[in-house]
């Protein structure tokens, strides 16, 4: 049975193939002077033609003309990144082999910069207006009990859904009594695989309270067989909301699911090198901003109050090590016992609460990076008596030990400055995200969003 919209999606495919072709085409022959000058018009349009057949290769093999392509922007730009480059190093083998002059190191650098900012602008555009892979996806959800509750919850709101319509939820055998609305209950009168072919269902998301014996896997396997994407509802919600549901987790999933490894020898090698070359570069611009806030706090307290702050936490493994930051609470805040810091906390001084706004009380720690205790990205470090507490508590709280803490992170960009075990919950469905998906270019978007944070005083 043939999908109604399979033909519309394969016409705009082609359509987006022959857009690509022709920017590769183009700007190897317009950027590329030498060859323009050098070569009969015949050369040029057959060395044209192999660099754009090269590009389109590699576009090929790193997904980008995948239909309904999941990725939001910055996946989008690591795969355009990297589909370049494999195009780049390919041609350059190509030049040294045959030594073919037409394929100059900077007049194919040009080449390639151009057909990745053209083919970036393209697919930005396509994000924004719903193209092709790109458009919202029509989805399913198995399941109308309290595990399909929490996608009405968490997901109730339009900017929730940016990248999906949800269609309703299928009444499933055993599911609990939820409070999912009557009108967006589906009670299924026809096969599940009649059914998507005649609702354009693009996705089910299996969200049933009782799996065992009453998933029809037969049905799924058809649809699946003809392009429906048929997955969980943890990674519906990883994908949908860039956090980890901790209360849905159960130990097979961890087991079998990609990510939350450190196998990356290279990365885990040259890691404390990249973090303390880069603190000692922050030091050496910021040392006035910290020698201002260190006099203010002394101005404010007296002189002989201390300027910093030395803390116990937890970081990677479990282990214990001090953190330094410049004080922003009163001498004895702690007089009367250890608790959370809140947004209002009335423990904060006036110069503590500046420097916390522009996050200029964290500067200190570029020291615990130099020295190897901490990264500028991971999960922030808490107190020993705060995570003795919360690993009673929260489920699976230790895995964010398992990376070196940082001073920024995922969590800190999603949700806001935490004071309970709840907060503490929720920011751990980031850092769990965070630990599963971490690399360079999700930790340099991290810290780009920190410099936003920053700049416009968003700290907490």
């Amino acid at each position: 049975m043939q999908n109604k919209n399979t033909n519309y999606y394969a016409v705009l495919l082609r359509l987006l193939i022959l857009t690509d072709f022709s920017i590769f085409f183009i700007t190897f022959a317009v950027s590329n002077k030498f060859v323009l000058q050098h070569f009969n018009n015949l050369e040029v349009l057959g060395y044209s033609l192999f660099f754009a057949f090269v590009m389109q290769l590699s576009f090929l093999g790193l997904g980008l003309y995948k239909p309904k392509l999941r990725d939001k922007w910055w996946g989008m730009l690591r795969r355009l990144i990297l589909a370049t480059a494999l195009s780049f190093l390919f041609l350059m083998l190509v030049q040294t082999l045959f030594q073919q002059s037409y394929y100059l190191t900077q007049t194919l650098f040009n080449a390639c910069l151009y057909s990745l900012l053209a083919t970036l602008a393209i697919r930005t555009l396509l994000l924004k207006i719903n193209f092709l892979g790109f458009a919202k996806r029509n989805v399913l959800i198995m399941g109308s009990g309290e595990r399909a509750m929490i996608i009405e919850n968490r997901m109730r709101r339009k900017i929730d859904r940016q990248g999906f319509n949800l269609v309703g939820y299928a009444q499933m055998p055993g599911d609990a009594n939820a409070a999912i609305p009557a009108a967006k209950i589906i009670k299924l009168e026809q096969s599940l695989s009649e059914y998507v072919v005649t609702n354009n269902i693009h996705e089910i998301v299996i969200a049933t309270d009782e799996r065992r014996d009453n998933l029809p896997v037969e049905e799924l396997f058809a649809c699946k067989l003809k392009g429906v994407v048929v997955s969980d509802i943890l990674d519906f919600f990883e994908q949908e909301t860039g956090q980890i549901a901790v209360n849905l987790i159960y130990p097979s999933w961890l087991i079998f699911s990609e990510g939350f490894s450190s196998s990356n020898e290279i990365r885990n090698n040259l890691d404390w090198l990249f973090n303390a070359s880069i603190a000692f570069l922050l030091s050496l611009v910021t040392w006035p901003i910290m020698l201002l806030a260190y006099v203010a706090i002394k101005l404010e307290d007296g002189f002989r109050s201390p300027g910093f702050y030395w803390q116990e936490r937890v970081g990677l493994n479990g282990e214990i090590f001090r953190i330094v930051k410049f004080r922003s609470m009163k001498v004895d805040a702690e007089r009367n016992g250890i608790k959370w810091s809140s947004a209002e906390d009335d423990r904060v001084t006036k110069v503590g609460r500046f420097i916390r706004k522009y996050r200029i009380d964290e500067l200190p720690q570029i020291y615990n990076v130099m020295v190897g205790d901490m990264g500028f990205v991971g999960p922030r470090p808490e107190r020993p008596e705060f995570v003795s507490h919360l690993q009673q508590v929260i489920p699976y709280y230790y895995e964010r030990h398992n990376v070196k803490s940082g001073l920024t992170g995922w969590a800190q960009l999603k949700y806001p400055y935490g004071s309970s075990d709840e907060d503490a919950q929720e920011k751990l469905k980031y850092d769990l995200y965070y630990i599963k998906h971490r690399s360079f270019l999700m930790d340099l978007l991290i810290l780009i969003q920190t410099a936003e944070v920053v700049i416009l005083g968003k700290g907490r």
